[in-house]
């Protein structure tokens, strides 16, 4: 079982930054596949970017070249630095845990980018 914290969400201008955080506990962290996932208003849930315990990281299209994810395993967070951001980039994020047939979601944090 991995509980997960997601923290760092808000309202940010277009071309702004934000950084979220994901606390995890519960199991042995580096083990699993850490990812940020996100859903508008009336959309599906998305991939927006994975990362591995060893540091290989995967991206969706939309958001290359602009958002980093990265993860701390000593410390059990991931983390989603967030650059030049858009107006489509507004959506609930959440983070996930994956291992094997196990996946373990947060609650959420929004994330509203507007002027």
């Amino acid at each position: 079982q991995v509980q997960l914290v997601e923290s760092g969400g808000g309202l940010v201008q277009p071309g702004g930054s934000l950084r979220l955080s994901c606390a995890a506990s519960g199991s042995i962290f580096r083990l699993y596949i850490m990812g940020w996932y996100r859903q508008a208003p009336g959309q599906q849930r998305d991939m927006v970017a994975t990362i591995t315990g060893g540091g290989s990281t995967n991206y969706a299209d939309s958001v290359k070249g602009r958002f980093t994810i990265s993860r701390d395993n000593a410390e059990e967070m991931v983390y989603l630095q967030m650059n030049s951001m858009k107006p489509e980039d507004t959506a609930v994020y959440y983070c996930k845990a994956m291992w094997l047939e196990n996946s373990y979601w947060g609650q959420g944090t929004q994330v509203t980018v507007s002027s």
